[in-house]
């Protein structure tokens, strides 16, 4: 009895997989105490299986807590102790330009001011060299300040400390003695890798999200024990694994993609059941939309991230954090995205989203302004009588008074400025995967596309169309696929390290001792979670030309590098630089500046997709519903189908829609349906419809 839990911006997602089946709800979010939703949630799950929380051996769960903290500016009072004249990096950054001819560009403030930035006399080199040596009386010196200055979580990161920590950890030693309930994040352990920015920028994230977490988190698990559940709760980390309660108290700014990583091993594992070797993945949700390449079963994995940009999707204007993350591109398109009209006067939708309080207009929850669900509701797509499997009944009226207030400028009916409001969240979604798909040196036209969350099968279609893409599958319990790839998700753990060697004087003993420690410190983070598993072992290394500002991954063989392996590392990197940049550049000499090693104990077998009980077929129709057409600007009657009373092998040929307790899918007059044996609608492109604008 294994349960996930996604906490949503808007709703929150539960599926329970008791081995015979999986068992799955959706509530609304409750944001001034999220686990009030978790409960009601967990509540409506258990009482589906017939099952009670003493059952549960497993809770899975993964929150956007952390970012929303992180994005609202809501979290801990924060400190940060550095290098004496280094005050000012983490609000100097890398000085780069990302908007290069705005004179009035805003910068991403730093989370801690500066009036909380200290410093002490210390200093070590590159090498680790000590230049002067930690003044500890400086340090003891700090303990009043922080106190009198109601600091609540502190950061601790020296120059070149992921070298060597000694200064760090000693500096953490005499500041818990004289304050010994502040938590304390030092950035040799959050992120011991070189870039000082970078680096000390995700130590202040992880501080100043730390107590928020470790008080929900604990909440949280005192409000299952209070109920019986006896069952551990492990955390969804944003690299794809999950890891135990102490390691997310610890470090919570693993946990910032925690809900898009989910989501991702669901798609993952859908292509993989499928036998699909490229896939795009498409989750879009209440609040955002997540778009992730997924080739040969696994996600695309990156080792950086970006959270509250200044200038929302705009790549350098957010706060850097070092940690392991599912590659992918978030944009603000869900359902509960606000419309609006832009300086301009054309119509823009996102990146602010109503949320779950108040939520969409059509909500009668207290929203005026138009969202695409508004809009959804106005063309047809969604049945306002049967949303949510009937548990939220939705307001036309208010939806059309909220569109026409914000958007009728523009002297167009209802439906028009409805339309308009989809197909601009469709090409807002549609431009953000070209341009992932065109920085990662990949093509969209020959992949399929794997839609899930509450809102994506809506629009999968259309945005299909958009791109130029023939398959489209929507898998079984779309509508909370995050919390089903937690089902699915390993406990694994990753950890990085800086270890600059010149390939051409690879030193191997110090290489293979830097490896060997970071397996250790994995593999205890793994053990916390999976105690008598086998664990298996990835080795990366992150490698350059000499002068180039960044590396490219690596992998390493499964064993100690010997004396030699300088060629074989060359002939690795060169290949995959060659795949990124089609050319290498002969004679040059490579560098490595980083190494990782990732243990985890196998994925679970259960949590796998399984079909909804079926029932007569041929499908009959549970009738028709008045849709309006892109093509033809117009209602067209949609033949509505059942998704539970569609056997396995069962086709449909569009206009449709296939409706379901937790979404609907909208089959457009260009694409076939079929019910797949896994229970997932296969929606396929016909010969005769070619790209649509």
């Amino acid at each position: 009895m294994r349960l996930g839990v996604d906490i949503g911006g808007t709703f929150t997602d539960v599926a329970l997989d008791s081995g015979a089946a999986l068992h799955t709800a959706k509530v609304l979010t409750t944001p001034q105490a999220p686990e009030r939703g978790v409960i009601t949630a967990i509540d409506a799950v258990l009482a589906k299986a017939g099952i009670g929380f003493a059952d549960l051996a497993l809770v899975i769960h993964g929150t956007t807590l952390a970012t929303n903290a992180l994005i609202e500016r809501k979290g801990a009072r924060t400190a940060l102790i550095t290098t004496d004249g280094f005050r000012d990096s983490v609000e100097m950054g890398t000085e780069s330009r990302f908007e290069q001819y705005d004179i009035f560009m805003e910068k991403p403030a730093p989370l801690v001011p500066r009036h909380l930035r200290f410093t002490v006399r210390e200093r070590l080199d590159a090498k680790g060299g000590v230049r002067v040596k930690l003044d500890e009386g400086e340090v003891a010196a700090l303990a009043p300040a922080l106190e009198a200055a109601g600091v609540a979580s502190l950061a601790i990161g020296f120059l070149h400390s992921y070298v060597d920590p000694s200064h760090e950890l000693a500096a953490r030693k005499i500041v818990s003695r004289l304050l010994p309930n502040l938590p304390i994040s030092l950035s040799c352990e959050v992120s011991p890798e070189a870039r000082e920015y970078e680096r000390i920028s995700t130590t202040c994230a992880n501080a100043y999200v730390q107590p928020l977490m470790a008080r929900y988190l604990a909440e949280l698990e005192r409000e299952l024990a209070r109920r019986g559940s006896r069952a551990p709760l492990f955390l969804m980390l944003s690299g794809g694994g999950v890891c135990g309660l102490e390691t997310a108290m610890r470090f919570p700014i693993r946990l910032v993609e925690s809900g898009p990583a989910g989501g991702a091993i669901f798609a993952a594992g859908i292509a993989a059941a499928q036998g699909l070797d490229k896939v795009l993945s498409f989750d879009m949700g209440g609040t955002t939309a997540k778009i992730c390449l997924i080739d040969g079963g696994a996600p695309q994995l990156g080792r950086s991230f970006e959270v509250a940009r200044v200038y929302r999707f705009l790549k350098g204007s957010g706060l850097p954090l070092r940690i392991p993350v599912v590659e992918m591109v978030e944009i603000g398109a869900g359902g509960g995205s606000i419309a609006g009209l832009d300086a301009l006067g054309r119509i823009q939708v996102g990146p602010q989203s109503a949320g779950s309080e108040p939520g969409p207009a059509c909500y009668d929850r207290g929203g005026h302004t138009p969202t695409v669900t508004d809009a959804d509701l106005l063309l047809g797509r969604i049945d306002g009588e049967n949303f949510s499997g009937g548990k939220i009944r939705l307001d036309a009226s208010r939806a059309r008074d909220a569109v026409q207030n914000a958007l009728g400028v523009l002297g167009l009916g209802d439906e028009e400025l409805s339309l308009g409001i989809a197909e601009m969240v469709e090409e807002n979604m549609a431009g953000a995967a070209r341009v992932h798909a065109i920085e990662s040196g990949k093509q969209l036209t020959d992949r399929t596309l794997i839609a899930f969350g509450g809102a994506a099968p809506l629009h999968a279609a259309r945005l299909a169309e958009k791109l130029d893409m023939s398959r489209v599958v929507i898998p079984s319990h779309a509508g909370v696929g995050s919390a089903v790839g937690f089902l699915r998700a390993p406990v694994a753990y990753e950890i990085a390290r800086s270890l600059y060697q010149p390939l051409d004087a690879l030193d191997v003993v110090a290489v293979n001792a830097c490896l060997a420690e970071m397996r250790r410190e994995a593999d205890a983070i793994v053990r916390e979670g999976a105690p008598n598993a086998p664990r298996s072992e990835t080795r990366n290394v992150f490698m350059r030309y000499a002068g180039q500002g960044h590396e490219i991954a690596v992998a390493l063989p499964d064993r100690a590098l010997q004396a030699g392996d300088s060629k074989m590392l060359r002939e690795r990197f060169e290949t995959s630089y060659r795949a990124l940049y089609r050319r290498t550049v002969p004679g040059a000499a490579i560098e490595a500046l980083s190494w990782a090693v990732r243990v985890s104990a196998p994925a679970p077998g259960a949590g796998r997709p399984s079909a909804a009980p079926m029932g007569a077929s041929p499908p009959l129709a549970a009738g028709d519903r008045s849709v309006f057409d892109h093509r033809m600007r117009r209602f067209v009657p949609y033949r509505v189908y059942r998704r539970s009373q569609m056997a396995p092998g069962r086709a449909i040929s569009g206009p449709a829609v296939i409706v379901e307790d937790e979404t609907a899918t909208l089959v457009t007059a260009s694409f076939d349906a079929v019910i797949a044996p896994d229970g997932a609608i296969i929606l396929e492109r016909r010969a005769a419809a070619g790209a649509s604008p």
